[in-house]
């Protein structure tokens, strides 16, 4: 029963790919090709199948194959990865202030009238065109292209980068779940669009922030008597972007510079002797320290230092995978910037 079963949901995909055809000629199309190669596929394998064996079941030349696909696997994965693209730029080119609305809204999209095609019909018969670790292989590079493009999204609105890498795997797995089970589910008799809805529900709390408090912003106030100095070395130097700016009677003035995510973080003396130790060559620590994570410590260091900062502590890789370095800043301000290595 599960095999006639099977051979009767592919033979409806195969209507389902071919019936919108009805009365073309057998040109050189993607779907002649594509409707051509999973023929073959069932009836000797994905390995045993040739690029010359394809082209020869759809009419067209070997060279007419690379007019629309760089490889078999790509008769398989095209539609998909450009879906996957289509959501790579969204993701790239939203800045809005909700990253995860923002992810679940890319994901939906990437589902929207996706038809039923060689991939639908791929992931339920598997076995019978020899396709298992192929599509294991396949599958695993597309969920990590839409966790990257995920993690860097949320990394952009503040996530720090384990729960930006744990959302992504989770968005790229949901995606690609629910894609299978929707093949196995009848492609052809109901919409992706539902199954990745409901893949959305699970994943997005991977996505949510942290736990709301009484607090809504962390803002350090330094005293700054060379103040446009000082501004220009934070602002175009170090590269906060200035958020806000005031000024007031008696020539007050103050600018409020973007910092990303702010932390507040409690050390006792024991850990802050531990620190020094650690970040520096016999160095003591400020009572306040401001620390500013970047992506190169030492690139980071350098420019700093060409604009005037006084390097207390070179950079170095710390016990816990961070590349930290020390620095007097303007306003007499103790900096250390750290870069996170992530997993060794």
């Amino acid at each position: 029963m599960m095999r006639l079963g099977r051979q009767t949901r592919a033979c409806s995909y195969a209507v389902v790919m071919t019936e919108h055809r009805a009365g073309r000629p057998r040109a050189s199309s993607r779907a002649t090709l594509a409707e051509a190669a999973c023929e073959l596929f069932l009836e000797q394998g994905f390995e045993a199948t040739t690029i010359a064996d394809i082209a020869r079941r759809a009419g067209v030349s070997r060279s007419s194959f690379f007019n629309y696909f760089g490889s078999k696997s790509d008769i398989l994965w095209s539609g998909l990865d450009e879906r996957i693209g289509e959501l790579e730029t969204h993701l790239d080119g939203h800045d809005g202030a909700d990253a995860a609305a923002a992810v679940r809204a890319a994901a939906v999209a990437l589902s929207e009238d996706f038809a039923p095609d060689s991939l639908a019909l791929a992931l339920v018969n598997a076995t019978a065109m020899g396709l298992a670790d192929e599509l294991d292989r396949e599958a695993s590079f597309r969920r990590s292209r839409i966790a990257r493009a995920v993690a860097a999204r949320l990394t952009r609105a503040g996530a720090d980068r384990l729960q930006a890498d744990v959302a992504g795997a989770a968005w790229g797995g949901a995606v690609l779940a629910a894609i299978d089970a929707w093949a196995h589910d009848g492609a052809g008799r109901t919409s992706l669009s539902r199954f990745v809805a409901r893949a959305a529900d699970l994943a997005a709390p991977t996505t949510a922030g942290p736990a709301a408090g009484d607090v809504r912003q962390l803002r350090v106030v330094v005293q700054a008597p060379d103040f446009d100095a000082t501004l220009a070395f934070y602002r175009d130097v170090v590269g906060m972007p200035q958020a806000e700016a005031y000024e007031a009677d008696g020539g007050a003035r103050v600018a409020i510079l973007d910092a990303g995510r702010a932390t507040l973080e409690l050390a006792n003396l024991a850990q802050v002797a531990f620190i020094d130790g650690v970040e520096t060559d016999g160095g003591s620590s400020d009572r306040i320290r401001i620390a500013l994570e970047v992506d190169d410590t030492a690139t980071a260091v350098d420019r700093l230092a060409d604009a005037g900062a006084d390097v207390e502590a070179s950079a170095r890789e710390t016990p816990w995978r961070s590349v930290n370095a020390r620095l007097r800043a303007p306003a007499d301000l103790q900096i250390t910037l750290f870069q996170e290595l992530g997993p060794a």
